[in-house]
């Protein structure tokens, strides 16, 4: 996966063609730690159609906020720079973000 910070995630995310999917976590979140394994191994099966990030939100709080990441871990899928869908705290899990990556391929 593609790892992010504030200065790259415009370029790589808001300007980029095509289904992205960013992986919001932070360091302390156990949830995220539990949750990336799994968002891993979809970029294995999906990464050929959808473009997999992540970010850090410890290291780019204004960033999130912006985002309007409220809570951890998000996993939101943008198209033509827009958040369309997210999955926030406990609707994460990994069968809803499959669910979630196939409505987009």
């Amino acid at each position: 996966m593609l790892v992010v910070d504030k200065e790259t995630f415009e370029p790589e995310v808001l300007k980029a063609e095509g289904t992205v999917l960013v992986d919001f976590y932070g360091d302390g979140c156990v949830p995220c730690q539990a949750l990336l394994p799994h968002v891993e191994g979809f970029e294995k099966t999906y990464g050929d159609k959808i473009k997999f990030i992540k970010l850090n939100t410890t290291g780019a709080r204004r960033l999130a906020i912006g985002q309007k990441i409220m809570g951890l871990p998000v996993i939101a899928i943008y198209q033509g720079g827009v958040k369309v869908e997210e999955l926030v705290k406990e609707d994460a899990t990994p069968d809803n973000v499959e669910q979630m990556i196939k409505k987009y391929l």
